[in-house]
């Protein structure tokens, strides 16, 4: 990923890292997934990624949101 996104997230639940992903999309935040789970098992992390512009907006939202 370029250097211009920072990682605002990170879980090991695909479907808690989605919503958090959702959440930020409905407030205006883009969001980008990355799944670094592994197939077929599912163990890794999930991380969410913003671009750094809207780093500390992300952060409240998340914050605001008990995520």
């Amino acid at each position: 990923m370029r250097n211009d996104w920072v990682k605002i997230y990170t879980s090991n639940d695909f479907y808690k890292s989605e919503i958090v992903r959702q959440i930020l999309v409905d407030h205006g935040v883009e969001g980008v997934l990355l799944d670094k789970q592994g197939f077929p098992y599912k163990i890794g992390e999930v991380e969410i990624y913003v671009h750094r512009d809207h780093f500390n907006e992300a952060l409240e939202i998340i914050i605001k949101n008990e995520l």
